[in-house]
């Protein structure tokens, strides 16, 4: 595969991504931004999922709650946006969990 056909496949894997990112000045209920999020990525896994997305997933989902958690209550982040445990936005640990897919999906294109 050329090095220009690699950066076509991961970009394709982003765009769910962009689109998250996009959507979050848009839709200002994080509860609805949630389940946007969830929305795009079941369509995301439907249109292509490969082995151990779903483990990405919730490895991204788990491991990144904990760590935001971790930044929160050492005041190296703030969110104004609270939703979830009272000290972030339900979305970002769902934007997180994709977004370890989409690093393994394009860590296995760039090693082909």
């Amino acid at each position: 595969m050329s090095l220009s056909a690699k950066i076509l496949h991961i970009f394709l894997n982003t765009i769910p991504i962009i689109l998250m990112i996009v959507l979050i000045p848009i839709i200002k209920n994080d509860h609805w931004l949630a389940g946007l999020y969830i929305l795009i990525i079941v369509v995301a896994f439907l249109f292509k999922h490969k082995k151990n997305d779903f483990l990405f997933l919730f490895f991204g989902l788990v491991i990144m709650t904990a760590a935001e958690y971790l930044f929160i209550s050492t005041g190296v982040e703030t969110f104004v946006r609270n939703s979830f445990l009272g000290i972030m936005p339900i979305w970002l640990p769902i934007l997180w969990g994709y977004g370890f897919v989409v690093i393994k999906r394009s860590v296995v294109i760039l090693n082909k």
